[in-house]
């Protein structure tokens, strides 16, 4: 069948995969390699949705009469900052003498996501590949053993790998449409009231709630 090659969303715990089935090597390349096994990571995302400008150079300019922006079908493009390590990941994916993929990203949501678009992005030929998820609770030996063990087909995550898809691209429109809507509607005032040089109301998945302090103190005055 060939190797089997395992990709992890951090080093550290590609390390400890490394470790339990025994490849040595320099990590130095962004994988280690061994008779049988080869063993890389991802950073965490090293894939990411494009801004509307990649879809219009004219959406660069913020304005009500471009809001709200809700493309038709998502683009997606590599982290500049992470382009070496997904290239990396990208042709060890793709090696003819790798027969099984084991996908060892964190166990959850986000981490089913960040291996999906880097399987996206590599264009992986599905069917030349066995992919398993390996799903575990902590990076032990024998939790890891069990885990490959145990390893189901990808394709058992792919209800949560389409929720990990919408969840981003809810967070996508929600961050892209409201940050500019409230910035080009209230960063003028907020920016009087705190002296700031410059103003963007940013709104996100993280700083929501914040955003909804900033809004608040500014209706008071």
């Amino acid at each position: 069948m060939g190797k089997e090659l395992f990709i992890a969303e951090k080093p550290s715990v590609a390390k400890e995969f490394a470790k339990t089935l025994g490849v040595n090597g320099n990590a130095g390349n962004g994988y280690l390699e061994s008779s049988d096994y080869v063993v890389t990571w991802c950073v965490g995302h090293l894939v990411t949705m494009s801004y509307p400008e990649v879809y219009d150079p004219a959406l660069k300019k913020w304005s009500f009469d471009t809001i709200p922006f809700i493309p038709e079908e998502y683009k997606y493009e590599i982290i500049d900052a992470s382009s070496k390590q997904f290239q990396i990941v990208s042709k060890l994916l793709n090696r003819e003498d790798v027969g099984r993929i084991y996908v060892c990203t964190d166990s959850g949501r986000e981490g089913e996501y960040i291996y999906r678009l880097v399987e996206q992005m590599a264009g992986v030929d599905k069917s030349k590949k066995d992919r398993r998820r390996v799903w575990i609770d902590s990076q032990t030996e024998e939790e890891i053993m069990r885990g490959i063990r145990e390893a189901k087909e990808l394709s058992a995550y792919d209800n949560l790998s389409d929720a990990a898809y919408l969840r981003a691209q809810e967070d996508y429109l929600m961050g892209i449409n409201f940050s500019r809507a409230l910035s080009l509607k209230y960063s003028y005032t907020v920016r009087n009231y705190l002296g700031m040089d410059r103003c963007v109301i940013a709104v996100g998945r993280v700083m929501t709630c914040v955003l909804g302090m900033i809004v608040k103190r500014h209706r008071r005055i």
